[in-house]
């Protein structure tokens, strides 16, 4: 019989934020004591951090921060819920995201060749991670925007900890304005953001892959109305106009009102304040998208730690 419960296998994750069954193996070699089973993890975790590399990460946290004119959000994935509530984990993707904003493009292999605050790089400390904490961990992506004059606002959506969270929006405002006006509107168009998934910032901006599927989703439509095909074409036009307008930042509707678009609002509040606000980039990003998931029993996992 176990000399452990379930209770000292999830303290034990949400302390090393090592796996289920990683846990369960160390606490039956420690006879239950949790500390020595830390131990046992930390001692085996350079050992075991290449075979982690090979499983899907598609959790953990995205960071944003912002310093004078320019601000960066950083997507960094774990396996596993469990890891993103880690202290170590959460300071390495707050720093990660601090280093973020001295690197002069958004490519990642260069992010993780950055000097790390702490000594090595990015990668090393990745590397480290993995080994100490028991998963596989990757920095997937970054995005920095900027601005002359004006301010970068960013917004936190479900905050786990100050700049650290599941949806991170920046919001790049050239303005002659002060931060007084333009701090409080950014976090509203922000929410927005966080809130309606733009796809671009304007219609130009666009996917022109997305565009050609849904234009031929809209064809597919308008062939089975029987309708002939000058007429057809123009509901095909009409379709893609519409997809643009609702999936464009600037032609969306603003979701405080629901009655006036992003750029008419953005037109007024400056006009409201005697001075000019240009909307020119953001970021928005969430935790996972475009991830494939690997599918687990989560119960089965438990039974098995407790059971053997």
């Amino acid at each position: 019989m176990a000399a452990f419960s379930a209770a000292d296998v999830k303290a034990l994750r949400e302390k090393t934020g090592a796996g289920m069954m990683d846990a369960k193996k160390a606490l039956e070699e420690a006879n239950g004591d949790i500390e020595a089973a830390v131990d046992a993890l930390r001692a085996k975790g350079l050992a075991t951090a290449q075979k982690k590399s090979s499983r899907t990460a598609a959790e953990g946290l995205v960071g944003v921060t912002v310093e004078g004119k320019k601000g960066v959000a950083v997507e960094v994935n774990s396996e596993t819920d469990f890891v993103a509530k880690n202290d170590q984990f959460q300071d390495f993707v707050r720093k990660t995201t601090q280093v973020a904003l001295s690197v002069d493009t958004d490519d990642i292999e260069t992010l993780k060749a950055a000097a790390y605050p702490d000594g090595g790089t990015v990668a090393d400390k990745l590397t480290n991670n993995i080994a100490t904490i028991g998963e596989n961990q990757q920095v997937r992506r970054m995005k920095s925007v900027s601005v002359p004059q004006g301010s970068v606002v960013s917004y936190m959506h479900n905050a786990a900890a100050e700049g650290l969270g599941k949806i991170g929006v920046l919001v790049a405002l050239e303005s002659d304005l002060g931060d007084d006006v333009l701090v409080p509107f950014g976090k509203q168009l922000a929410m927005h953001i966080a809130s309606m998934f733009p796809q671009a910032l304007d219609a130009d901006g666009l996917d022109p892959e997305v565009i050609a599927r849904e234009r031929a989703i809209a064809a597919e439509k308008a062939a089975e109305s029987g309708k002939p095909e000058n007429v057809q074409e123009k509901m095909v036009d009409g379709a893609i106009k519409k997809f643009a307008k609702e999936n464009a930042l600037l032609s969306q509707m603003f979701v405080m009102d629901n009655k006036s678009s992003v750029e008419d609002v953005v037109a007024r509040t400056a006009k409201d304040n005697g001075g000019s606000i240009k909307l020119v980039d953001y970021v928005r990003f969430q935790l996972g998208e475009g991830i494939e998931k690997e599918e687990s029993d989560f119960a089965a996992e438990v039974a098995a730690a407790v059971g053997g």
